[in-house]
C-alpha cells in the first residue's frame, strides 16, 4: 500500500513542475501586439510547431498535466483516508514529567498518589479525634 502512496506523490510532484513549466513557456496575450510592431522575431518555436503550433501545443500540454495532477491528488486523498479514521490526537504534553518538580513521598507517575506507605504518618480517619476537647473555661 505505501508503495502506491509513493508512486502517486512522484507523479505529482512531476507533473507539477511540468505545470510550473510549461506555464512560463507560453506567451501572455499581450505577445501579439508587440510582435506587429516589429517587437518578436519570426524564428526558433515557431518553425518547430508551425506559425501557432508552439501555443496550441503548450496549452494542451498544461490541460493534460492539470488533469494528471488532479487525479494523483484524487488518488492520494483516497488512499490517505482508506486506511481508517485517524486516532484523537493526545496532548503534547501528556505524560511528560518535569525532573526539577520534587514528587512527594509515596507518589506514583504524574502526582497520583500511590498506596500509602507505613514510613508516611497520616491523620486519624474520625474528625472527632482530630480536634481535642476544650479545656474548661477558670470560674
Amino acid at each position: 500500500m505505501s508503495w502506491i502512496l509513493s508512486a502517486l506523490l512522484a507523479v505529482q510532484v512531476i507533473s507539477a513542475l511540468s505545470i510550473i513549466v510549461l506555464v512560463l513557456l507560453q506567451q501572455g496575450k499581450g505577445a501579439d501586439m508587440g510582435s506587429a510592431f516589429g517587437a518578436g522575431g519570426s524564428g526558433g518555436a515557431g518553425s518547430l510547431f508551425g506559425s501557432a503550433g508552439a501555443a496550441n501545443f503548450l496549452s494542451r500540454a498544461t490541460k493534460w498535466a492539470a488533469v494528471v495532477f488532479f487525479a494523483t491528488t484524487v488518488g492520494l486523498a483516497y488512499m490517505s483516508h482508506a486506511r481508517g479514521p485517524a486516532p484523537a490526537p493526545s496532548g503534547v504534553m501528556e505524560g511528560y514529567q518535569d525532573p526539577s518538580v520534587p514528587q512527594l513521598p509515596g507518589s506514583g507517575d504524574a502526582g497520583v498518589p500511590a498506596a500509602p506507605d507505613a514510613s508516611v504518618p497520616t491523620a486519624p480517619a474520625s474528625p472527632d479525634a482530630a480536634v481535642p476537647a476544650p479545656a474548661p473555661a477558670p470560674a
